[in-house]
């Protein structure tokens, strides 16, 4: 799972392999001299294909909440000039920051809700399970909430709830009484540590045991869920009619709730079944471009395995 990959070094763009990337241009449609909204720029491999397309758009508003993936994307694309926007921040406020900048609407949105692998496999972030480092998490490193507070703070119900509801992980309340137990939990790996004691692992068994924990303690301490519905609405309000929304998501939560935001959108009523005739007034806001979701090529998840699991949805403002 992953927008990119990175270089042996673990340096920015040096291996930079952003996910779905003709689709996603396609999908865009995109129309000369339009600007165009890629709401997590990641080290900016989407909006480089933007910038490069032919007929030439004017802009590209590049949000990011984690400041050091907008740096390496600023300096890879300092060739573009001013037509590349870097702006720091949560895309889910893609409103304001637009405005900040004199935009008040845009022929495309791009939101790809995965993360780099740079995020997972650099020190610092302490998302992986395979470097032990600080449990950090968090996107932005001003933000307020880590996973070691989540882990050491959060009661048995409180916490086992979340790895279940998140990570979608059937065994949630029993790998957090053994956290519990195991408490203070510092690092990552002596997390994984605990997991992997309470699931164990079968051989063979491709799927680290500890990976759906993290990404419950990910999606938490980020609020990504939060932020994909209010993201998919101020991408909606900040298009043009006949602009585009494409989303990429990497799990079966993100998915749902894109697919339930764009249904709900598009439906021409909203009245409960119930209901001999419409009353509510619905007026649809979005057209469906695509009702079955676009996947990577076989040839894609060969060369990015982290690929494998993203799917893409577009939508056209009406």
């Amino acid at each position: 799972m992953g927008r990119t990959g990175h270089g042996p070094d673990g340096n920015f763009g040096v291996s930079h392999r952003p996910v779905l990337l003709t689709e996603t241009v396609h999908q865009l449609a995109l129309q000369e001299g339009g600007t165009y909204l890629d709401g997590t720029t990641g080290e900016g491999g989407h909006s480089e294909a933007i910038l490069q397309s032919e007929p030439p758009v004017k802009a590209v508003l590049a949000i990011d909440r984690d400041p050091r993936s907008l740096e390496a994307a600023q300096s890879r694309l300092a060739g573009f000039g001013g037509r590349f926007l870097p702006a720091p921040g949560n895309y889910a406020d893609m409103a304001g920051l637009a405005a900040e900048r004199g935009i008040t609407g845009v022929d495309g949105v791009l939101l790809d809700l995965g993360f780099s692998s740079r995020q997972i496999e650099s020190p610092g972030y302490g998302m992986s399970f395979q470097i032990d480092g600080p449990l950090d998490m968090r996107y932005d490193p001003l933000g307020d909430l880590t996973a070691e507070e989540i882990v050491n703070t959060y009661d048995e119900r409180e916490l086992g709830q979340l790895i279940r509801r998140y990570g979608e992980e059937p065994r949630g309340m029993s790998i957090a009484r053994a956290i519990i137990k195991g408490r203070p939990v510092a690092t990552t790996g002596q997390l994984a540590s605990i997991i992997g004691a309470v699931l164990g692992r079968r051989p063979g068994q491709r799927i680290n045991p500890a990976t759906k924990t993290f990404q419950a303690l990910r999606i938490a301490v980020n609020d990504e869920l939060s932020n994909v519905e209010r993201g998919l609405d101020a991408a909606v309000g900040l298009l043009v009619p006949g602009g585009r929304l494409v989303v990429i998501s990497y799990h079966s939560l993100e998915d749902r709730t894109v697919k339930v935001f764009f249904n709900r959108e598009a439906a021409t009523c909203v009245c409960p079944p119930s209901l001999p005739v419409c009353v509510c007034g619905q007026t649809p806001r979005l057209k469906i471009i695509n009702r079955r979701v676009i996947k990577p090529s076989s040839e894609e998840v060969q060369s990015n395995p982290r690929s494998r699991s993203a799917k893409l949805r577009a939508v056209q403002r009406i």
